[in-house]
């Protein structure tokens, strides 16, 4: 059986205002029977979950506290077209509230990329990999 990555859950202190800023992004809210308990957004053929940080660390055996404040090992990206589109991205997070952590630049491999991390400090990437195409509705295809 193949893996296919489904769904991401990011564990956030604020379910609403979480949901308010990734919908300011553009991600778009579905499934709204679960009100402000769950909120589920479409990410372009995989879904953006936001639920309770302690209740998605209790659901997966793991103690709520103490909170990380140091990188978690995780990141999560937004590929973009070009460069402009990355400084465009990063201008729509800041805008919505996104803090950044590095400043869009050029990569040592040939790209275009800089982070923010969204109002619980999750980091993001957007990034312009050259290497990469992207589809017409924005899918990234990697090359064999």
């Amino acid at each position: 059986m193949q893996p296919r990555l489904t769904a991401i859950t990011l564990g956030v202190r604020d379910v609403p205002a979480s949901a308010r800023f990734y919908q300011a992004l553009g991600f778009v809210r579905k499934v709204r029977a679960t009100g402000d308990e769950v909120v589920f957004l479409d990410a372009g053929g995989i879904v953006l979950a936001l639920y309770p940080w302690h209740l998605l660390a209790e659901d997966a055996h793991q103690p709520t506290a103490p909170r990380p404040t140091a990188f978690r090992g995780t990141t999560l990206a937004w590929n973009r077209g070009s460069a402009a589109d990355v400084d465009a991205a990063m201008a729509q997070a800041v805008a919505a509230g996104a803090t950044v952590l590095k400043p869009p630049q050029p990569t040592p491999w040939g790209g275009y990329a800089g982070y923010f991390a969204d109002p619980d400090d999750h980091p993001w990437e957007v990034v312009h990999a050259p290497m990469f195409p992207m589809s017409a509705d924005g899918a990234l295809r990697l090359p064999d």
